[in-house]
Formats: structure tokens, C-alpha cells, sequence
């Protein structure tokens, strides 16, 4: 058996250690708004700047989440492979479904609020949308919201459309 700081020193080799988040925006409510410009223009750029990357995930995020720790002990490669495959499957689904026309966007919510270490994590963020059929509709369009000093970023786009 290998320990967690064996698996966490090996997934972070060759990684840069960030200081901080980088990119993301500075409030939540700008960076849904950034990803809600994003999405309508299908702009992956722009999403993958609003994403956590591989060396915050593993510097940053992994050590205090909840999953790391017992009873759970999930490995960080394991945690990651997890987050970025359903991440990608999510966006790839936004960008088929909402992708490139407008999302006549009606606000935002998130349900809850971990405190992990030095993150506030949101948890069960919805999006509000204007749909002239049926008024407005709730839609799951990503996952958690990470918070760090000022800085926000996706921790995946998980979604349920």
C-alpha cells in the first residue's frame, strides 16, 4: 500500500506549484456571467480559463477536500480522472445543447457552502434561464464553484440538462 502523501507527491510531479488560483474571476456572480458569455459563444478558451487546472486541483483543492480524507480516501489521481471525465462530458453537453445561441440567462444560485482548509467551496449551483414556452427554467450548467483568496473558478462542469 502506498500512503496519500506517496500518491499526492507523485500525481503533483513536473506540476508548478500555484501560489494562488489563477484566472477565474473575482465573484461568483462574474464568473457564472463568464461562463454564460462563454457558452453562448461557444467559446472554449474562455471556458477552460474559468476551470481549475491540474496543479490547483492538486495544490489547492485536493489536500482539504472532503474525499481526500477518511472514510472516503480517494487517491488524487483517481479524484482527478473522476473530475475531469465527468467535467468533459459535461461541457461537451452544454456546448451541443446551449452552446452558441443565447441562454436569455435570468440569474443564478447555489444551494450550499463548505469550508475546506482555506476554500469556501459552493455546492448545488443552478442557472436560471427565460425559456418563452414554459417562463423560466432551473438548469444544473456546471459543478462545485471554487473560492480561494479573491479568485473563483469552476472545479468542473459537471452538469444535468
Amino acid at each position: 500500500a502506498v500512503s496519500r502523501e506517496t500518491e499526492l507527491a507523485q500525481f503533483r510531479d513536473g506540476l508548478p506549484e500555484p501560489a494562488a488560483l489563477a484566472g477565474g474571476a473575482t465573484s461568483r456572480d462574474a464568473l457564472v456571467h463568464a461562463f454564460v458569455r462563454a457558452l453562448a459563444s461557444r467559446d472554449t478558451t474562455a471556458l477552460a480559463a474559468l476551470l481549475l487546472t491540474r496543479a490547483e486541483f492538486a495544490y489547492l483543492y485536493y489536500p482539504t477536500n472532503p474525499q481526500a480524507q477518511p472514510p472516503y480516501n480517494l487517491s488524487p489521481g483517481l479524484m482527478w480522472f473522476l473530475l475531469e471525465g465527468r467535467s468533459r462530458r459535461g461541457l461537451t453537453q452544454a456546448l451541443e445543447q446551449r452552446g452558441g445561441q443565447p441562454l436569455r440567462y435570468a440569474g443564478y444560485s447555489c444551494a450550499g457552502r463548505q469550508e475546506q482548509g482555506e476554500n469556501t467551496v459552493w455546492t448545488g449551483c443552478t442557472v436560471q434561464r427565460h425559456q418563452a414556452e414554459s417562463g423560466t427554467i432551473v438548469e444544473m450548467l456546471f459543478g462545485p464553484i471554487i473560492e480561494r483568496g479573491r479568485r473563483l473558478k469552476f472545479v468542473g462542469y459537471t452538469n444535468k440538462l
